[in-house]
């Protein structure tokens, strides 16, 4: 059987003369932070003091030596990043240049100086550049030159950090006969039967050449065996009846162990293969209808409404995200009520530990191939990396019950029609040849069980506009960079692939990043903390839009940044589910951030949630009760994705600004399963045009939406009052009830449990109460709390 050694240890990174121990996987930035030679770039305005690691070339080194009584060793490397030489006792093995890839070199017998010298990223972009001629592209670095993280390079939520190293695990694999080189299942369900496909490609040493081969196969108790003589055979498994995958929000996650054995003519084990899989079908809808061209998930039959976040690389420095952090990320999206993860074009192709905890907990993956944001040359030598870079990336990702969709690019298609690329390109390649052609035919001859798309946005095909609302894909962005969150009702996209609103992240997180600064919006350290352009001014325009702009005080401004990303990314949310079918998906903009930053995430740099995530796990709830504006009046939408009826008394009040009860009325409504019913409000209970002393209460089976006619800057609000106790949480010591009773309206009250300490929080976000109603926010992470200290942590709308 194949032996593996790992070599994560025992190499050094050569920095002025001295040589620093060096963590495999891992960077030059991790290195060197570990040995204390840079401060931390995520602190202050560190990013710039560091800013020459991403400009030098580097060495790393090691002794290799090793014992093996087999015919073949192999020096794998999972990941390089990204120009690398590779020398063995002074002679080359090998050049690399993409980061989206791995590598192998036959080191059989050879021992001695193990050395990989890494180009600055810099230099072999512009030795490509020189190649291939100038390409544009959204921001004034080199991305498109070499295939390696994008956002490396900086981005509008992300630090410019160069990176370079082994930043995936590197091995010996020692081998004879034969091995496993590539194993492709091709996942079917049809009728009551699944079907798993294996095509497996092997590589064989010189005295293996010829050799008859076993392979062995099981699955769910069923086994198929295959003696071969060439590279390539191909095993199939029947399953009769097996549990079928769902995504979180319709079912069960019921995973299958394949396992695959190569044996020699005498059946000894020469290598092994090991993946859960899930049967399920997945289509993808792209039929023309009266409202245009329709883009909806079918899963298992099942039309859905995708409930998405987009996901970008979880660290600027992706090799210390863990298997751990995976998880807990991709958890806090689940619990969101989430049920998909787009994983964005400028970032990578994850870790297996990512997909693996997406098949799990239910998340369907939407997977960009690397292209974003650019126009990239289809020249030599970028050519031929993405496509080995596809074709690898395909194979070892499509096991995966998770993946649904692979898609060619993000915004590329858009940007060469609308960003002014097209005269300055003057007939050179951009990548229309990859999203159009190479990608498309490499995912039909590898994993033809996916749909694939050519880019995001995309309106299928250059007979619309690529960013046409009617036609497949949709970014909303010009609401947050232009206006105000109100017009996400301007619409109904088919599919909403990115929408999203800014915020700061909490305050907690502020202060560690930024030690010793006194916060203000425009403080150095949280201007260097905000990279998007204008983004403070566009924070600022639409807080002023709704609430007097707080000056001088920065806790009452970053409440109320707060407050406003929620209810805007609530607005879409809530309009567009409200008109499904029509429109069947939103993927917010976005679930994580990779640094502390203000950004459109719902968790923060550090982990934290903001009241977005709150918010979330409300509007994509299965049912959601929300008052949307009609013609004259609002009407009410009763929405419900479950797979059952829903059947619920609505309770209707029109209430003065002091809780006094003007009219109330009862509704009986059903909304049948994936369904969305729709409910004039009668005439008598809407506030009157321009009221400011009148709003509208929807309440159901313990849900709610508010109606105001006017901002809030214009309503009558009473000055808040409320009671607040805390109670023990009766089997959890660790635990607190914060109980706050209203005596008055209280509008969007927040608990930033963050304030009580930076390991402390709460269960809830945002909430309005009428007076005598009484909410419970449970609070994790403390427990000697006093009604004083946590009143300082409370925040609501006041008065004008």
């Amino acid at each position: 059987m194949k032996d593996v050694t790992q070599l994560g240890e025992g190499w050094n990174l050569h920095h002025d003369g001295e040589l620093l121990p060096a963590q495999v996987p891992g960077c030059v930035h991790t290195d060197l932070l570990a040995a204390q030679r840079i401060p931390d770039p995520y602190l202050g305005l560190n990013e710039h003091d560091v800013a020459w690691v991403g400009r030098r070339a580097w060495l790393y080194s090691r002794h290799l030596d090793y014992a093996s009584d087999h015919e073949r060793t192999d020096l794998v490397f999972d990941g390089l990043d990204t120009a690398a030489e590779i020398t063995l006792a002074g002679r080359a093995l090998g050049h690399t240049r993409n980061m989206h890839r791995s590598f192998r070199f036959d080191v059989t017998g050879r021992t001695g100086e193990l050395e990989v010298r890494l180009a600055s990223a810099y230099d072999e972009a512009a030795t490509v550049r020189a190649l291939t001629g100038e390409r544009p592209n959204v921001y004034p670095e080199p991305s498109q030159y070499l295939r390696k993280m994008a956002c490396s390079f900086g981005w509008d939520w992300g630090p410019t950090l160069v990176t370079a190293g082994m930043w995936r695990p590197v091995r010996l694999e020692h081998w004879s006969t034969a091995r496993i080189a590539r194993v492709r299942p091709l996942v079917t369900v049809e009728d009551t039967t699944g079907r798993v496909e294996l095509h497996i490609e092997v590589e064989r040493t010189e005295q293996g050449a010829g050799r008859p081969l076993t392979a062995r196969a099981t699955v769910a108790g069923t086994e198929a065996l295959l003696t071969f003589e060439g590279d390539e055979a191909v095993l199939t498994l029947e399953v009769a009846a097996p549990e079928l995958w769902w995504p979180r929000s319709l079912g069960e996650q019921p995973l299958y162990e394949v396992a695959l054995t190569l044996a020699d003519a005498a059946g000894d084990p020469l290598d092994a293969w090991h993946r859960r899989i899930g049967f399920r079908t997945v289509e993808l809808d792209r039929t023309a209808d009266a409202q245009g061209t329709g883009f909806t998930f079918v899963v298992n039959g099942e039309r859905i409404f995708a409930r998405g976040v987009n996901w970008i690389p979880d660290d600027a420095l992706p090799s210390r995200v863990t298997p751990e952090r995976y998880r807990h990320r991709l958890t806090q999206a689940a619990e969101a009520n989430a049920d998909l993860v787009r994983v964005w074009g400028g970032g990578i192709y994850e870790d297996d530990a990512f997909y693996d905890a997406c098949d799990e907990l239910g998340l369907m993956v939407w997977q960009d191939f690397l292209f974003a944001c650019s126009a990239y040359p289809e020249e030599q030598p970028l050519r031929g990396e993405v496509d080995a870079e596809a074709r690898e990336n395909v194979v070892r990702l499509m096991p995966h019950p998770s993946l649904v969709l692979w898609n060619g690019n993000n915004e590329n298609l858009w940007g060469f029609r609308d960003w002014d690329w097209e005269p300055e390109l003057a007939g050179n390649s951009w990548g229309e040849g990859y999203y159009l052609g190479l990608l498309p035919r490499i995912v039909a001859e590898l994993d033809p069980t996916r749909p694939y798309t050519a880019g995001s946005p995309w309106s299928g095909s250059w007979d619309h506009h690529p960013n046409d609302p009617a036609h497949g894909t949709y970014h909303s962005w010009e609401v947050w960079n232009r206006e105000d969150y109100a017009e996400y009702r301007a619409n109904v996209p088919r599919f909403v692939a990115e929408f999203g609103w800014q915020a700061p992240p909490a305050l907690a997180t502020l202060r560690r990043a930024l030690p010793g600064e006194e916060l203000a919006p425009d403080s150095p350290g949280m201007l260097h903390h905000q990279k998007a352009e204008d983004g403070n001014g566009k924070l600022n325009r639409g807080v002023a839009r709704h609430f007097a702009l707080p000056e001088g005080d920065f806790d009452r401004w970053h409440y109320l940044t707060q407050v406003v990303q929620a209810r805007a990314v609530a607005a879409g949310i809530e309009h567009w589910r409200a008109h499904w079918p029509v429109c069947a998906g939103t993927v917010v903009w976005q679930l994580n951030d990779c640094w502390p930053v203000s950004s459109w995430s719902a968790v923060d740099g550090d982990g934290r949630l903001k009241p977005l995530h709150h918010e979330l796990r409300r509007v994509y709830a299965d049912r959601l009760l929300t008052l949307q504006p009609g013609d004259g009046t609002p009407f009410l939408a009763v929405i419900n994705q479950s797979a059952a009826a829903w059947r619920t008394t609505v309770t209707l009040r029109l209430l003065e600004a002091d809780g006094t009860t003007v009219r109330e009325t009862s509704l009986d409504v059903t909304a049948e399963p994936r369904s969305v019913r729709r409910v004039q409000v009668p005439a008598d209970l809407a506030p009157a045009a321009g009221s400011a002393n009148e709003f509208l209460v929807a309440d159901a089976d313990g849900l709610r939406s508010v109606s105001f006619a006017v901002p809030d800057r214009d309503f009558a609000y009473p000055h808040p009052r409320f009671d607040v106790a805390v109670e023990p949480v009766a089997g959890q010591e660790d635990k607190v009830d914060v109980v706050v009773t209203a005596q008055t309206l209280v509008r969007d009250l927040l608990l930033q449990a963050d304030r009580l300490g930076p390991h402390v929080g709460a269960d809830r976000g945002l909430m309005t109460l009428l007076p005598g109603e009484r909410a419970r926010i449970r609070v994790s992470g403390r427990t000697d709390l006093d009604a004083a200290e946590i009143r300082a942590a409370l925040f609501c709308v006041d008065t004008p």
